[in-house]
C-alpha cells in the first residue's frame, strides 16, 4: 500500500513540474447591510376590501351545515351546465383532498391547487372537504371555507356537491373557466 502512495506522489509531482501558482487575488469585502424596516402586510385599504367581501356573502352562504348540499353558478352560466355537473357528467381532471387539514393548512393548499389546475387548463375538479362532523359545535369549518373561497375565485364558474359515490355533501365538483 505504501508503495502505491509513493508512486502516486511521484506521478503527481512529475505532472506538476513547471507549474506556477496563480497570483493571490485581493479579497473583496462587502459592507454589511441593515435589514429594511418591517412593513405591514395589509394596508388599511386591503383590510377594508376583505371586510367588504365578507359583507357581500349572505349568512346562509357563510353558515353551511354538514348535510347541506352546496351549489353555485356565476351569472351567465346555464342551469343545464350546473345540472350536468351535479349529475357527474363532467370528467374530473384533478382532485384535492383536504381531510385532516386545519383551516390554516387548507386555504393555501386550495389556492395552490386552483392555480395549478387553471395553469394546466383543467376544467372540472373534485375537492373533498369532508362533512365537518369532527368539528363539533363549530360546524363544518373546511366546507364553509371552501364555499366562500370558491365563490371569490374569478376562475370558478360553478360548483356543487358531488354525487354520493364521489363523496356526497363531503365533496364538491368545481367547474373552471375554459
Amino acid at each position: 500500500m505504501r508503495d502505491k502512495d509513493d508512486e502516486d506522489s511521484k506521478a503527481f509531482r512529475e505532472a506538476m513540474r513547471g507549474v506556477t501558482p496563480l497570483p493571490a487575488m485581493p479579497r473583496v469585502r462587502t459592507p454589511k447591510r441593515r435589514k429594511p424596516p418591517a412593513r405591514a402586510v395589509f394596508s388599511r385599504l386591503a383590510v377594508e376590501e376583505v371586510l367588504e367581501e365578507s359583507l357581500e356573502l349572505t349568512p346562509a352562504q357563510l353558515d353551511v351545515e354538514a348535510a347541506d348540499a352546496l351549489s353555485y353558478r356565476r351569472d351567465g352560466v346555464r342551469e343545464s351546465t350546473l345540472r350536468d355537473l351535479r349529475r357527474g357528467r363532467w370528467r374530473v381532471d384533478d382532485e384535492l383532498d383536504l381531510h385532516g387539514m386545519t383551516l390554516k393548512e387548507a386555504k393555501p393548499a386550495l389556492r395552490d391547487f386552483l392555480a395549478r389546475a387553471h395553469a394546466s387548463q383543467a376544467r372540472c375538479l373534485r375537492i373533498v372537504h369532508g362533512k365537518g362532523l369532527g368539528s363539533g359545535s363549530r360546524g363544518p369549518v373546511l366546507k364553509n371555507a371552501v364555499n366562500v373561497l370558491l365563490r371569490r375565485d374569478d376562475d370558478v364558474i360553478a360548483f356543487c356537491s358531488a354525487r354520493q359515490t364521489d363523496g356526497g355533501t363531503g365533496a364538491i365538483y368545481v367547474l373552471l373557466r375554459g
